[in-house]
């Protein structure tokens, strides 16, 4: 369970003994209401924090006891500007006696003499309370645990809300360029904390600070926070709750408060969401891999406190402002680690951890910074103005309250659509003649001009994670780097989108059937290579990965048979026995999508190495080149009369199939786990897709519904067509949230995670474009049904669609699971 602050206590460490006698004869002078001599004063310290030494002082006389609190700073040489409690007395003394609705302890004197205790303190009203030191309250209630996050957040709304000119804190700070000051302020105090002499500078907290140089976003109130007073320090071990009940009584650790923009606090406070305690030295206050059950997500946390703080969410600079916090954090931990070195710190063992604490938080912050942004919504809850929606071809998505694009995503969508533009829909029908003559299984010439063209505009590969375009940017031919146009700001390994951001990008490019594999980010390839970044070795990765990145080859994944209900892959049939050096692979696949294509030299192959390992541990995957003896492409199967050529969807056979045991994927018993992982971002990359498809039926729609007339009028001055136009639109703007929303979670959680999300999103957007593209094909007559517009083959492989990766009733089952796990919950 939680600790309480009488529990906290320890005996005074050596370096922070105090004068007694002094002490108690300068507090009984300046303290109303202490008790006077004989007195006796018993002093022990809190070992919770090692900034500034706390001390708890019980006082007795004639039975009666009285208890206060005393912050003074660390004995030694400090660092400048550190250890301000001068400044803590000041802002408690502002917030305290009932002025503002923020819980603090009454402030009772502040002594600036050094030479009573040998540095300035003040004294403070002792709270009975809990202190709860575990940011994942072990042993606790779920409902309870959710309502202490509500109450943290709605007591940060507070303190934003206190009027700085009312409580006489106008001058406590200055309010302009407060994120620039900051940056400077704590690159400052980290030099002071190494170089010579002292423990070497981190080179990646080096990067990170030149990263926070380039990166700080503009504060001029359009950010999305508001300037008012900033904790500085605001986190759940820095609050005091009632003994029984969900309610802060008290907000502790003020030193490094100040006015500013106060959106840097709220990031502060949202580091457990960020940070992995099994990887933090010292002390649990993370939970990024695994929510416990009752902590709110993040979103659900900032919604509570955007809506008690009357703010919007700074999406697009969210970004910066965690990485400002971890930065801090880790120039923090620094300090401390010197003053522990010198014999000067508090907090024992934690102190001793401080030095470890540094290097985590600086590379947790490089790592977050080289990713892109990982950005929560903007929630409903808070007050926002909605703007206008354009119209036209640029309007889908671009409005969407909570998931916007940064700037950055908005300039490579207009890029994307002007590509489109000018060379995709120019080029369907030439691309659809190649696919429907005699030559269709042959590299179409068209689209490797094409494909040439997106290199040099920067538009390869926008959908390789943010996380993975380093390394996939170390395989990259020195031929392909040079390749790079040297004013585009983009990659051909892609932009470092999150799957929010390529959200935005790939309903673009499922506008046309073509557009995906003309950019390199089409199924099953973009899976395929993400399987290899994950999960492949160096040797994999060099062989496979790296010409698939730049487009010279083409894979297939051969999953499905036949001759079982292949949605539960604990059905595979396909063996794979080892011999020796080898496995020997026999079995029989279907719709191994890209198998037919001419490019396609590598098939990714799931089948079982043990049948007899437990359920999920029986398969395992493995690389196989398809020109291998005994691998027969047996013929393409048809998706409602399309062959989809030169792409193609497979039939293929496995004879006595000789594989090297090197091609290997992860381990013998991993291939249900690579599945898993592989399929979370390629089933939504679908869902992205088909929501474009949509947007492409509807404009086809309005265009010949206002073009056509039957019975004297025009297609959309029927009745009937307003209620099919309105109803389509509905279907896309419900179905887009969806999406955005599961590709927001497997950003922030995971696949494991966000499952329930993905599957709404992988039920809603096949069934929600289908019935759009009827509606298209409806309005367009005979004609919709026929080669000569798109909408056939649209809709034909949206329909796919509720089979592939899962058929709809398999994720059906999947939310109602968890909506039942949940409602027994409650």
């Amino acid at each position: 369970m939680a600790k309480n602050t009488m529990t906290m206590v320890v005996p005074v460490d050596s370096a922070h003994r105090l004068d007694e006698g002094r002490l108690l004869s300068y507090l009984q002078t300046h303290v109303k209401g202490f008790l006077p001599p004989p007195a006796s004063l018993k002093i022990s310290q809190f070992g919770h924090g090692q900034s500034n030494p706390t001390y708890l002082l019980q006082v007795e006389l004639n039975r009666c006891v009285q208890r206060y609190v005393l912050r003074k700073k660390p004995p030694g040489q400090i660092l400048q500007s550190a250890h301000a409690i001068e400044r803590e007395y000041q802002v408690l003394f502002a917030l305290g006696e009932g002025k503002t609705k923020v819980p603090v302890p009454c402030v009772y004197c502040l002594c600036t003499d050094s030479t009573v205790i040998g540095t300035p303190f003040y004294v403070m009203e002792h709270l009975e309370g809990r202190l709860f030191v575990d940011a994942t309250l072990p042993g606790m209630d779920p409902k309870e645990r959710r309502a202490i996050y509500g109450e943290m957040a709605r007591v940060l709304a507070a303190i934003h809300a206190a009027d700085v000119d009312a409580i006489g804190l106008s001058r406590y700070g200055r309010k302009d360029n407060y994120c620039k000051r900051q940056v400077e302020r704590w690159t400052a105090q980290y030099h002071q904390s190494t170089g010579k002499g002292k423990p070497d500078p981190d080179p990646n907290m080096l990067e990170v600070i030149q990263w926070l140089r380039e990166n700080i976003p503009a504060e001029d109130g359009t950010a999305g926070s508001k300037t008012g007073i900033v904790h500085g320090d605001y986190r759940l071990d820095n609050l005091i709750f009632h003994p029984s009940e969900p309610r802060v009584i008290g907000v502790l650790d003020w030193e490094l408060s100040t006015l500013g923009n106060q959106m840097s606090d709220a990031a502060y406070n949202c580091l457990p969401y960020v940070i992995d305690s099994d990887e933090l030295p010292g002390k649990n206050i993370g939970f990024s891999k695994q929510l416990v059950d009752g902590i709110p997500s993040l979103p659900e946390y900032v919604a509570e406190y955007c809506s008690a703080a009357d703010v919007s969410w700074p999406a697009n600079t969210w970004n910066f402002y965690t990485v400002l916090s971890l930065f801090r954090y880790a120039a923090i931990c620094a300090g401390v680690f010197l003053r522990m070195l010198q014999g000067n710190a508090s907090g024992g063992k934690r102190a001793e951890d401080a030095g470890k604490m540094a290097l985590f938080f600086a590379a947790t912050a490089l790592r977050l910074a080289k990713r892109g942004p990982i950005l929560p919504p903007r929630p409903p809850s808070a007050s926002l103005e909605l703007p206008a929606r354009s119209t036209g071809p640029d309007s889908s998505s671009q409005n969407l309250l909570g998931f916007a694009p940064s700037a950055r995503v908005q300039e490579l969508r207009k890029r994307l659509i002007s590509f489109m533009e000018r060379h995709i829909y120019p080029s369907e029908n030439e691309l659809n003649d190649l696919m429907y003559s005699n030559a269709r299984w042959t590299i179409h010439p068209t689209e490797e001009r094409l494909k040439k063209l997106a290199k040099s505009e920067g538009l390869w590969n926008l959908w390789i994670p943010a996380d993975s375009a380093a390394l996939a940017s170390d395989l990259m031919s020195e031929t392909e780097k040079a390749m790079r146009s040297k004013d585009s700001a983009d990659r051909l390994v892609g932009a470092g989108l999150s799957n929010l951001e390529y959200a935005h990008l790939c309903e673009i490019l499922g506008r046309s059937m073509w557009a995906p594999q003309i950019l390199n980010c089409n199924a099953p390839d973009t899976g395929n290579m993400e399987v290899l970044l994950r999960y492949g070795n160096s040797e994999q990765q060099r062989k496979w990965l790296r010409p698939l990145l730049e487009g010279e080859i083409r894979s297939g994944f051969a999953m499905t048979e036949p001759n079982v209900a292949s949605s539960d892959a604990t059905n595979i049939e396909c063996s794979m026995v080892r011999e020796g050096d080898e496995y020997i692979i026999n079995g029989h696949k279907w719709w191994t999508s890209g198998a037919m294509d001419p490019r396609c030299q590598l098939l990714i192959v799931m089948g079982k190495t043990n049948p007899n390992a437990a359920m999920h541990k029986q398969q395992s995957m493995i690389l196989v080149d398809i020109n291998t003896p005994g691998v027969k492409i047996v013929r393409p199967l048809l998706v409602f009369g399309f062959d989809d050529a030169p792409h193609g969807h497979a039939e293929v056979k496995f004879e006595n199939v000789r594989v090297p045991v090197t091609n290997l994927l992860l381990g013998e018993g991993r291939g249900f786990e690579i599945a898993q992982g592989r399929l979370g971002p390629g089933r939504l990359h679908h869902c992205m897709r088909l929501v474009g498809a949509a947007e492409r039926g509807m404009d086809s729609m309005v265009k010949r519904a206002t073009q056509r007339k039957a019975f004297g009028k025009t297609l959309s001055q029927q009745g009937s067509f307003a209620h099919m136009l309105a109803k389509s639109r509905l279907d896309i703007e419900q179905t887009r949230l969806l999406v955005l929303n599961a590709a927001h979670q497997l950003d922030l959680y995971g696949n494991k995670v966000a499952k329930g999300a993905i599957a709404m999103a992988k039920v809603a957007a096949p069934n929600a474009a289908l019935r759009v593209l009827d509606n298209a094909i409806q309005v367009h007559g005979g004609g919709g049904v026929s080669s000569d517009f798109p909408l056939s083959h649209l809709w034909a492989s949206a329909r796919t669609l509720r089979l592939a990766d899962g058929p709809d009733e398999v994720h059906l089952g999947t939310i109602a699971k968890l909506e039942l796990q949940r409602v027994s919950k409650l």
